[in-house]
């Protein structure tokens, strides 16, 4: 694999800024797509998440709209589309750098906020617009963007749109582009009527696929851990006490909210991630774990896909996945760009079967243990020496512009009030600001378009309930798996013992 970028025919100015990022060697999606979309093909690119599709379609993109040819007022001259908001703010973020050497404006408009400032940026006219689809069918439909000078056209992470629902309205959308214009999708699989896709919409498509997205990361090491009910909840909180960043995935949205404040409770810093939470909750608890301020990140599925955070060491499932893409795609926020990770799975009893189909379908072959708090193995899979703060240190470290909350008796570990931690300078847990008139805020029990499906009541995305491809895996049904039936005392009390004797990892 060459890590010469120019090779590829990638142009030399954005070759430097690739750089500047420490990206000098092209990733097998990148190596394979990139001379067919620099020439204007349309393209099918097929890959797990992180294999590198992000570059792999900026790239051409930039270089295609480097002409110097200003857009017209509400008009863009390209369009890119992404099933959630942290997707599409992380394909800006890339994008920003690229854009900046190329001279080209950007606008980046999802629901859940304040429509007015898109509308704005909208109307000057826009080089690279990233949207999600119910936020820009409703900007459509208002007339504030026209897609008819639309060149170039990318569909990222299109199965995870399957899931969803959102294709309906992602046709809506593409019916409102030039035939003519070059359109590259990037999807893990071809199910879920991606296919059909496809055929409608990309003109005689040369097909990459660098990474099936069934088959594992070979650099992950897999782990069941048999668990009573009794202890779930205490051995999570010993797993995220330890050094080192780790994402602990729930089937609900409850669960999510529920397990991050008990963790907290028992003195371990967690903030959550999921569809109930407002824009700006999201963005801060995010940047929050980005950042390394907290080091556990408790999450739906809705992170499972198109969340990159650098140096994750640890996934722990703490409630099973519905089904086996879930696992692997839930997996795949460890083991990125080559480094190693662990995946850790808590099963409980009445989860023994589930939970071996699961492992079949997904072609994993996990170490298998009985563990209890305070187990040795648990220092093995996650060393280091284990932090337990007072729940009102922790409280402080998850989330510093709250007052800190009482804790009933969560128990913390013994380590008194200290804080060795500083605390996050992120912003306050507010609501956001609002969003057009008559369109609801994202909050705890509000819609978000972006993160569920549905092209029911037209473009009004942003009105159907959030968290689709959780909803898919089992966000509106309320698992045991979901709802731990631990009594509060039962997990805390391992946690207690095990943070009085101070246990260190190997």
């Amino acid at each position: 694999m060459s890590s010469d970028f120019a090779r590829l025919g990638v142009p030399t100015s954005l070759v430097a800024a690739l750089e500047a990022r420490g990206i000098t060697s092209p990733t097998p999606i990148q190596e394979a797509t990139l001379p067919d979309s620099l020439a204007g093909r349309d393209v099918l690119g097929r890959g797990r998440t992180g294999s590198g599709k992000t570059f792999a379609f900026l790239l051409p993109l930039v270089a295609r709209l480097s002409d110097g040819r200003p857009a017209a007022p509400k008009k863009a001259r390209s369009l890119i589309l992404a099933p959630t908001r942290e997707l599409a703010s992380q394909i800006e973020e890339s994008l920003t750098p690229l854009a900046k050497t190329a001279g080209l404006s950007h606008v980046t408009v999802f629901g859940g906020v304040n429509q007015n400032p898109q509308v704005r940026a909208l109307s000057r006219g826009v080089d690279v617009l990233i949207a999600c689809p119910g936020r820009l069918l409703d900007l459509m439909g208002q007339g504030a963007v026209d897609l008819s000078a639309v060149t170039i056209t990318i569909i990222d992470e299109a199965d995870h749109m399957a899931d969803m629902g959102f294709l309906p309205m992602v046709r809506r959308i593409l019916d409102k582009t030039p035939e003519s214009g070059q359109r590259m999708l990037f999807s893990a699989t071809l199910d879920q009527g991606v296919g059909v896709l496809v055929k409608a919409y990309l003109h005689q498509p040369v097909t990459h696929e660098a990474d099936s997205a069934e088959s594992p990361v070979k650099a992950m090491d897999h782990h069941l851990l048999k668990v009573d009910k009794a202890q779930r909840v205490g051995i999570v909180a010993e797993l995220a006490a330890a050094p080192g960043k780790m994402i602990v995935f729930t089937r609900t949205k409850h669960g999510a909210k529920k397990l991050a404040k008990q963790l907290i409770s028992m003195g371990v810093p967690a903030v959550d991630l999921h569809g109930n939470l407002a824009q700006n909750a999201r963005t801060r608890n995010l940047e929050a774990f980005h950042s390394g301020a907290v080091r556990t990140l408790v999450a739906t599925d809705i992170a499972a896909r198109g969340i990159h955070v650098d140096d994750v060491e640890l996934v722990l499932h703490a409630d099973p996945p519905a089904e086996h893409k879930a696992y692997l795609h839930r997996s795949g926020r460890t083991a990125r760009a080559g480094k190693a990770g662990t995946v850790l799975t808590l099963v409980t009893p009445d989860q023994n079967s589930e939970v071996r189909a699961l492992m079949r379908a997904a072609k994993i072959n996990p170490t298998t243990a009985v563990v209890r708090s305070g187990d040795e193995l648990l220092a093995s899979l996650a060393p280091g020496e284990r932090e337990f703060l007072s729940p009102e240190a922790a409280q402080a470290v998850a989330y510093p512009s709250k007052p800190a909350q009482p804790q009933g008796n969560g128990g913390n570990g013994g380590n008194g009030g200290g804080n060795r931690r500083r605390p996050s300078s992120a912003g306050a847990d507010r609501p956001s600001a609002g969003g057009r008139p008559g369109n609801r805020r994202d909050s705890e029990s509000r819609r978000d378009g972006e993160s569920r499906g549905g092209a029911r009541r037209g473009g009004s995305g942003e009105r159907r309930g959030g968290g689709g491809g959780e909803r898919r895996g089992g966000e509106s049904r309320r698992s045991g798996s979901g709802h731990s039936s631990a009594s509060r005392a039962g997990s805390t009390g391992g946690v207690a013992a095990f943070s009085a004797q101070r246990r260190r990892g190997r």
